[in-house]
């Protein structure tokens, strides 16, 4: 039976509710889909289910309020760099290819030097 099917108990001021346990969840499956590592070794392959038991398990913080947007706004800072970055070194590459490709140039004068010897 799947950790999702059970009925998820909270313990304590663990959470204060369900739908935040939702978004939680959604957040961390998409880190993890992204390629986040998983917090430990699990059983489960989904996502979705990894996410939901990382966060009962406690091995997972979360942030809300003004903090929760500061770090969203840095988090997204540091995502838009390093997608900057990717694209530069993309960039960087196809000039590389394309200047190997000019100046991977053949150039063939053995008929010309057979006429100025007269070996045609």
């Amino acid at each position: 039976m799947e950790i999702i099917e059970l009925p998820i108990e909270l313990k304590g001021d663990q959470l204060d509710s369900k739908y935040r346990l939702v978004i939680i969840g959604a957040q961390r499956a998409r880190q993890l889909m992204e390629g986040a590592r998983a917090s430990e070794d699990t059983k489960y392959l989904k996502a979705t289910t990894v996410a939901v038991e990382e966060f009962l398990e406690g091995e997972l913080q979360y942030l809300t309020g003004k903090e929760a947007r500061v770090a969203q706004r840095d988090a997204r800072k540091v995502r838009e760099e390093m997608l900057r970055k990717r694209a530069l070194l993309e960039r960087e590459e196809e000039i590389s290819n394309e200047i190997k490709k000019d100046l991977s140039v053949y150039v063939d004068d053995s008929l010309r030097q057979a006429e100025s010897t007269g070996l045609r």
